[in-house]
């Protein structure tokens, strides 16, 4: 799926999408508690950033199970 050099940068990438992700998140919730709107792009954030990160953090896992699989099969036992 991906090789290992873009597994670290992708990872973290991930990891920072979910963090503006949360915050955007705080965001929101905090300016209804408020009474006021939040703007469009802090609710785009929060509505569609986690979902982004946990999947590609998904796919990273997943990718990692298939890597180690396929690094078994080259060693007999």
């Amino acid at each position: 799926m991906t090789p290992s050099r873009y597994r670290r940068p992708l990872t973290v990438l991930a990891a920072v999408i979910a963090v503006l992700s949360l915050i955007a998140v705080g965001t929101v919730m905090a300016l209804a508690f408020a009474g006021s709107v939040a703007p469009a792009w802090v609710t785009y954030t929060a509505l569609y950033g986690l979902p982004a990160a946990f999947i590609l953090m998904l796919l990273l896992v997943l990718e990692g199970v298939a890597a180690r699989r396929r690094a078994g099969r080259r060693e007999p036992r």
